[in-house]
């Protein structure tokens, strides 16, 4: 089984004057069809995530369980 590329961070929460997710930037649509997307139609999303997180209303201010479980492994702690 080959793993599906993503962008989610364990953040998931959405602006609501944007509808992007805080974490991701993706859309609530994006989100809960990228498993039927295609690789392509995924990494088109990817592309536009940058800009789109640029224009959320605010930042997540709390460590992801991801960003730790990466610190701890690494022992960056």
């Amino acid at each position: 089984m080959t793993s599906i590329e993503s962008p989610c961070i364990l953040v998931c929460s959405m602006d609501m004057k944007t509808g992007y997710c805080f974490g991701c930037g993706r859309t609530r649509d994006e989100i809960s069809g990228w498993i039927g997307m295609s690789p392509q139609g995924r990494r088109a999303v990817m592309a536009e995530l940058p800009a789109r997180l640029e224009t959320v209303e605010r930042r997540p201010r709390r460590e992801t369980r991801r960003t730790r479980m990466a610190r701890e492994r690494d022992g960056t702690a």
